[in-house]
């Protein structure tokens, strides 16, 4: 019986290819995107699961309660770690310090043979101890080798990048930033992908105690670094709510009395720390944020059902020509289980097939899957997940695909099917395939607005006035040991003579980027903190003309060694109850416990990081020790032969580190990389979901064509104008998209509302967002319609007249 029913099946599949063709090609794209997108949020999910004390780890992080608001801070002070040791004797603790864009030096046949590395991430000064708490692969050495002091031990594939083979690499030496000579003590294996710790040169904490002022490291209190991470290592079953009490009565302890704002650390649990934004950079390369994750998860739901709906509207449309089959199989004794068996196989029949082509057509894609998500090449289509995913979704998809069809068929009276009194308007409901179309096409108008915010807010981010020139500005890294302080004038001189550069200035930090570097001050002779922080940005007095910083009162600082002048933004006056940007000028400003310096400018805001973020209170002063950036404004014609010029110069003048210039707007877009990834996703996902609902209106629409001859030939008969009857196809329709409009426009004023506080500066939700879906669905629509109505209005009446 199952092979009879296999064999009709097919045989009815054969029949009424278009059909067949429709249903597979709208249910094949439908997986093949929802699995890709499972891929992702898989992959995502993944990070750090595979440490065997993943649910008992935590990261201790820092937030501060003020007047403004509360701060977060993923670093404590340096001296907290053997504070937590005391007060927490349950728990392993281990902390280490991250240190970005460092250079190590592999020794080669001599001098100007030397191997210079730039590591942008990856390199930490570490605990032993961290190894209790995380799990590595020791494939030379043991943890406790970075009990010493300058010690490294360094993950595989540097070693052979530093050395040709890992096995060659214990005993051999490594120079850091021309600072410390680092004996390699061991080598452990890379961390996985999904390691938001990839560290790759691990050095040991000894030694950062040893050279505080060359890594800006400080045990005090009252300074938290965000670089400085905390982790510790509970008992099962503790409880989060009773240690962060700990904590906060253990914060009250060693703070001492605080200002208005007030710190205390808290548990994030390592559940949390690769979706936790608010808590700025992730410790590895990237962070995805649930939000992120829950509307991908939505938008493959949604796609998944829109070409389940494809599935039902054409399968009960078509019921109609089966009606006379259905009603000899009852007459014949055939049961009504028997019928919705027969076409829930039909229907596993075509998503089986449709998920074996979803799976090619993933295949395919999955080499472009990198550039609309962080996720790596290597990354495998089918495992224990995505097989699991696609049993589930075959199964869902074949019931909800399946069954409602199956019922409708299956309670056929036998003597009307017979008789052929079964028509389209009494199968299945007309007002049901109504509702399912509008579903479908408030889906489409949901991702269509989607990707109009998106497209609209990630255009407005790349072309914000961000109050400072970015373009054409060179920055290259450098360091400020004394051998470099002493060449920093000698190499400004020589890159000002080369005529396609306008300004070149060093300072410790570009206006606007990731870094928070924040301090307590005082103002104009108080002894009292007013309560917030401020940021710094030293540098010399060549940067407000580099970088196009526009001065609202007063003037730029002399050039100077230390700081004795400051120049301000207007947030900080603001803060300060300043309303006037002149009534600051000649006011003094100390930061911690340093000396007074005098204001004697004030610069209008300028964006200081992302425009997810406020202007921070900025203070801007010189301290040539700390400048070790060199920002090199350059004329916008032959940038790569000015680029290479520079380089060169580079190389001659500091041939003991690397170059590794970036220009500044090229940095600037890595803030809004998510962003842009999900505004990309909206676009091919609102494609796919028009294409699928495009599918499923031609063929409704093929369907009432063939339905409808007679009465289309009557009607031209009758004097009928082809116009008249492209209407009478096209009305419906149109009035069911205006329906799924007021169904689509709040739901997604609702997402993209959300979407958008995201971001400090956005755009507004203007009308004009929710006209534009409404027109595209319209006009979709009337092409979708127009072929198959202009047919039909076409035909010869003499023909359709004899058809029945």
């Amino acid at each position: 019986m199952i092979k009879n029913y296999l064999i009709i099946a097919w045989r009815n599949i054969i029949r009424h290819k278009a059909y067949s063709a429709i249903n597979i090609a709208g249910l094949t794209l439908g997986i093949a995107a929802s699995l890709l997108i499972f891929m992702v949020v898989q992959y995502e999910l993944s990070y750090d699961t595979f440490q065997p004390n993943y649910k008992n780890i935590y990261h201790i992080v820092t937030e501060g309660k003020s007047p403004d608001g509360i701060t977060y801070n993923p670093g404590i002070p340096g001296a907290a770690t053997d504070a937590l040791r005391l007060d927490f004797p349950e728990a392993k603790v281990a902390a280490f310090h991250l240190n970005y864009g460092s250079q190590i030096t592999a020794p080669g046949a001599n001098l100007a043979g030397d191997k210079k590395f730039t590591e942008s991430i990856g390199v930490v000064f570490i605990e032993p101890q961290y190894f209790d708490i995380f799990r590595s692969s020791w494939l030379a050495g043991q943890p406790s080798v970075l009990k010493d002091p300058n010690m490294v031990v360094i993950d595989k594939s540097n070693a052979i990048k530093y050395f040709g083979d890992w096995r060659n690499a214990t005993g051999k030496t490594l120079k850091m930033d021309n600072v410390l000579t680092l004996k390699v003590a061991g080598v452990i294996e890379d961390a996985p992908a999904n390691s938001d710790f990839p560290f790759k040169v691990l050095v040991s904490y000894t030694t950062l105690n040893q050279h505080k002022n060359n890594y800006n490291f400080t045990t005090d209190w009252n300074s938290t670094n965000s670089n400085q991470n905390v982790f510790m290592l509970f008992p099962k079953g503790i409880s989060i709510n009773k240690t962060n009490q700990q904590l906060k009565t253990f914060s009250d302890k060693h703070y001492g009395k605080q200002g208005p704002e007030v710190n205390f650390e808290v548990l994030q649990p390592l559940s949390q720390l690769h979706f936790d934004t608010k808590f700025g950079n992730s410790i590895g390369d990237h962070l995805t944020s649930m939000a992120t994750l829950r509307t991908l998860s939505f938008i493959a739901v949604l796609i998944i059902i829109m070409a389940s709906i494809n599935f039902i509207n054409l399968s009960t449309a078509q019921s109609v020509g089966r009606s006379k089959e259905v009603g000899i199989r009852k007459v014949l004794g055939s049961s009504r289980p028997q019928l919705i068996a027969q076409v829930i196989g039909e229907t596993a029949i075509i998503v089986i097939s449709s998920v074996f082509l979803a799976v090619c057509v993933a295949k395919i894609a999955l080499p472009y899957l990198k550039n609309i998500a962080s996720v790596p090449e290597s990354i495998s289509l089918l495992n224990a997940g995505s097989l699991a995913f696609l049993c589930g979704t075959t199964i869902v998809v074949i019931l909800l695909s399946g069954l409602y069809p199956a019922l409708i068929v299956s309670g056929f009276k036998p003597v009307l099917a017979l008789k052929n009194k079964i028509t389209a308007a009494s199968v299945g409901g007309i007002p049901l395939r109504r509702a399912l179309v509008v579903a479908q096409f408030a889906i489409s108008q949901l991702l269509i607005i989607g990707t109009v915010v998106a497209v609209n807010q990630m255009n407005f981010v790349n072309k914000a006035d961000l109050g400072f020139n970015k373009d054409a500005v060179l920055v290259i890294p450098g360091y400020t040991d004394s051998v470099s302080l002493r060449k920093m004038q000698s190499f400004k001189q020589r890159l000002l003579e080369n005529p396609t550069v306008q300004s070149v200035s060093f300072a410790s930090d570009v206006p606007s980027s990731d870094n928070n570097w924040g301090t307590n001050f005082y103002f104009n002779n108080s002894k009292k903190d007013p309560g917030f922080p401020t940021f710094l940005k030293l540098a010399d007095a060549d940067y407000f003309k580099t970088f196009g910083l526009q001065f609202t009162a007063g003037t730029g600082y002399q050039f100077s060694d230390t700081a004795r002048e400051a120049v301000v933004n207007q947030t900080i006056l603001r803060k300060l109850g300043i309303q006037h940007d002149k009534d600051a000028i000649g006011k003094t400003i100390m930061l911690g416990s340093g000396h007074w310096a005098h204001i004697i400018g004030v610069v209008r805001d300028f964006k200081t990081n992302s425009l997810r973020e406020t202007v921070k209170p900025i203070i801007i002063l010189s301290n040539k020790k700390f400048e070790s950036q060199v920002a090199i404004k350059l004329h916008a014609k032959d940038l790569m032969e000015t680029t290479a010029s520079i380089q060169k110069l580079w190389e001659s003048t500091y041939p003991e580190y690397a170059y590794n210039g970036f220009f500044l707007d090229t940095n600037i877009a890595q803030f809004y990389k998510q962003e842009n990834q999900l505004a990309l996703i909206y676009k091919l996902f609102a494609a796919v979901a028009i294409f699928i609902s495009c599918l499923g209106l031609y063929g409704l629409v093929s369907f009432m064509s063939v339905q409808r001859t007679k009465e289309v030939g009557i009607r031209k008969v009758l004097g009928a104008s082809v116009t008249s009857i492209i209407y009478l196809f096209s009305k419906e329709f149109l009035v069911l998209i205006a329906i799924s409009f007021f169904i689509a426009m709040p739901a997604a004023w609702y997402i993209m509302s959300g979407w958008l506080q995201n971001f400090a500066y956005r755009i507004t939700l203007n009308a004009w967002i929710f006209l534009i879906a409404i027109a595209a669905s319209v006009i979709i629509a009337c092409l979708t319609v127009s072929y198959k109505a202009i047919k039909a209005a076409l035909a010869n009446p003499v023909n359709s007249l004899r058809s029945e």
